[in-house]
């Protein structure tokens, strides 16, 4: 039997795409729902294979966060009156 490893580098673009279709909508091509283990197996099937074909903002779960000191401040004003005290 093969490792995980072994087997991500086996997974070509067409089967990565069929798997990650299939997690999110919870069926397999031929219409059979996946099981909760083969959810979490292809998952992590896809997030193997992303980080090693995939660059970084184009993986699964990918957050593009600026620092805050390189973003505009925004200012927050909860309440808004026109009444002088």
């Amino acid at each position: 039997m093969s490792s995980f490893a072994e087997m991500i580098e086996n997974i070509t673009p067409e089967i990565y795409q069929s798997l990650k279709l299939a997690v999110e909508i919870g069926k397999w091509p031929d219409g059979r729902k996946l099981t909760q283990e083969q959810k979490e197996l292809s998952l992590q099937a896809v997030i193997a294979w992303e980080l090693q074909n995939l660059p970084e903002e184009e993986r699964t779960g990918y957050i593009n966060q600026q620092c805050a000191s390189h973003s505009k401040p925004e200012a927050q004003i909860l309440f808004k009156s026109d009444t002088v005290h």
